[in-house]
């Protein structure tokens, strides 16, 4: 199984990758407000996106180094408990069918399936890996009984994801793969968006996903091709009063209000976690869980609007953060570099 090593040179790499995150989720900011200034627009929404990201990664970061299978689990109660008791208040934009929070619910139950899955696979103790393993199930099974089948769908694939990737030798081709399908999935978005797909596959997105929303997909690449570089502005898709406030879908969002300098700042931010989960100090399949579910939300958020939601971009940012942390425990297990030759005449 392959894990990452704990080298100096390990360590100064760990550090690069989190110091170029932070500045990209900090350029995230500085355009949503430099585009907001040259067109009245209302960059709240994702300065706030911005800061739960950043607040939930380092908390993860933290609590995951203290207690890495117990935050995991406290974090996917907490996801289920927003998801049953307030699956109708939740914080957010409410809308009428056909649109609603069912991205959002569905990106919680897909976090909180990865996060237990995250703490089967780190656990020491073989024997609470079955229980972790059946509540992770039971989670996937909670998106059917919520009415959730996006839920349903995501979670069985993250906990599929997870257990093949106890066989998977390589953490760097699994993400590869996982940054492939989320990509095809923004892909296809965009194809159906522009009305560059086949006729056929045009046809059965359109009749599955519903004319209504592949209408605002079509309206978010109008507005970008108006605007291709700074875009109309954040928050100036829809008009006040009008539901359909978002197109429902993240990269066509930030394509029709921050421009393509917005979309490619998404877009670096998701490689910018992928890239420290490959560099990360923890088993691969912790790596590849938290990445599979990462990727599933990246689905959701392409057809959604599941990011628009800060329950889901702080669970985001807590998950990558359980891991990528480093527990504690680890220090002493980890073999410390021998003193050179000339360091030993030194001292």
């Amino acid at each position: 199984m392959e894990r990452a090593s704990d080298t100096g040179a390990d360590r100064a790499g760990r550090n690069v990758s989190d110091g170029t995150g932070m500045i990209l989720l900090g350029l995230c900011a500085v355009w949503a407000l430099i585009s907001a200034a040259a067109h009245d627009g209302r960059p709240e929404g994702m300065l706030l996106a911005v800061l739960a990201t950043a607040a939930g990664c380092a908390a993860g970061r933290i609590s995951g180094a203290l207690l890495p299978v117990a935050a995991p689990c406290a974090g996917a109660a907490a996801a289920l408990v927003v998801v049953v008791a307030m699956p109708g208040p939740m914080p957010g934009p409410a809308y009428p069918a056909p649109l609603g929070q069912a991205g959002a619910v569905a990106a919680l139950l897909a976090l909180a399936t990865g996060a237990l899955c995250c703490a089967a696979w780190s656990t020491p103790v073989s024997g609470l890996r079955p229980p972790l393993w059946l509540l992770a199930a039971a989670v996937v099974s909670a998106g059917a009984l919520l009415g959730s089948p996006g839920g349903c769908a995501a979670g069985g694939a993250v906990l599929l994801c997870s257990v093949a990737a106890r066989s998977m030798p390589h953490r760097g081709a699994g993400l590869a793969g996982l940054a492939v399908a989320a990509g095809a999935a923004v892909g296809a978005v965009w194809g159906l968006a522009s009305g560059v797909l086949p006729g056929g596959f045009a046809e059965e997105f359109t009749e599955r996903i519903g004319p209504y929303r592949v209408g605002l997909w079509g309206r978010a690449v109008r507005l970008a091709r108006e605007a291709p570089v700074w875009g109309v502005g954040p928050g100036r898709f829809g008009t006040p009063g009008d539901p359909a406030g978002r197109p429902h879908s993240a990269p066509l969002q930030l394509l029709a209000e921050q421009g393509v300098v917005g979309v490619l700042l998404l877009a670096g931010v998701f490689a910018w976690v992928l890239h420290a989960l490959w560099r990360a100090a923890r088993p691969t399949p912790v790596v590849l869980t938290a990445g599979a579910a990462l990727a599933a939300l990246a689905v959701i958020a392409s057809v959604g609007d599941a990011l628009s939601f800060t329950t889901v971009t702080a669970g985001a940012g807590l998950l990558a953060g359980w891991a990528t942390a480093r527990p504690w425990g680890e220090e002493e297990r980890v073999p410390r570099a021998e003193p050179s030759a000339r360091q030993e005449r030194v001292g």
